[in-house]
């Protein structure tokens, strides 16, 4: 059981049809996990599913939207109906966001981007809190290095990371003596499908991406890592030594880390 630390664990994810959602899902599938499986595209779901079912595990999906509060308690449910408990959740459904504050023509932008990557994960946590405090389970929020520090043309996803933040961190102290623990995840650049599905200044996807893919961490790489994390229960993981640093300094010297994050980002790499 040692090398399938997850064998026989229920797990929810959300965003689960692509990109780390996806790659988490098959990566503990491989250890016999439960998934309950939850985003917006049918089609990609039943992919993800059907590969998780192939490497041994088993699998549910459930197609919606989590900034509905109703789907967010569905989900948790159907993963109840199919396994009759809840281990861990995964809060890794997200919506990109990459214009200057200047320009925005269609201020509903911000809402959809802060709905999608901060009030989808309080609903889904919300509904699904009591099963884990029975389980002694696992929270798992996939945020970002963007909410660590504020990010030049990505202020709305930025502020949607740090609102994710501070619930999680919050969260956790209120669980500290419950036996359920709450792990942040913090990636920088990931290959993933996020940056093209990105909101523009207009409020429309703007269907490319805005860094050099080829310098960006794998999604497998990603994936492995934060599963590392989730077995070791750990408060936090900051992807990149860039990151790390930049957290470590930025109360010291928060210009100098503002100057960074603005190469990094002019850049394309974390």
């Amino acid at each position: 059981m040692l090398d399938r630390p997850f064998a026989d664990h229920a797990i929810l994810i959300t965003g689960a049809s692509s990109g780390i959602g996806a790659e988490l899902a098959v990566q503990v599938a491989a250890q016999g996990a439960w998934l309950v499986l939850t985003a917006r595209r049918d089609h990609e779901l039943d992919v993800v599913a059907q590969r998780c079912i192939a490497l041994g595990g088993r699998a549910v999906y459930v197609v919606g939207d989590i900034t509905d509060p109703v789907h967010a308690e569905h989900v948790v449910q159907r993963g109840l109906q199919a396994y009759g408990k809840l281990d861990i959740i995964i809060c890794n459904a997200g919506l990109g966001g990459h214009f200057p504050v200047g320009e925005v023509t269609d201020l509903t932008v911000y809402e959809r981007i802060m709905r999608v990557n901060y009030l989808g994960a309080v609903y889904v946590t919300h509904h699904a809190l009591p099963h884990l405090r029975a389980s002694r389970g696992r929270i798992v929020s996939v945020s970002s290095l963007a909410g660590k520090t504020g990010v030049p043309m990505r202020a709305a996803y930025a502020a949607s990371k740090h609102a994710m933040q501070g619930f999680f961190d919050s969260l956790r102290i209120e669980l500290a003596d419950s036996g359920v623990t709450v792990t942040s995840i913090c990636p920088g650049f990931v290959q993933t499908p996020i940056r093209e599905h990105a909101l523009g200044a207009d409020g429309a996807p703007r269907g490319t991406s805005h860094i050099r893919e080829q310098t960006a961490m794998t999604v497998e790489e990603c994936a492995t890592a934060s599963i590392a994390a989730i077995v070791d229960r750990k408060r936090e993981l900051v992807m990149t030594t860039r990151g790390w640093v930049g957290a470590m300094l930025r109360p010291l010297f928060p210009g100098l880390i503002d100057r960074v994050a603005a190469k990094a980002v002019q850049e394309g790499r974390t």
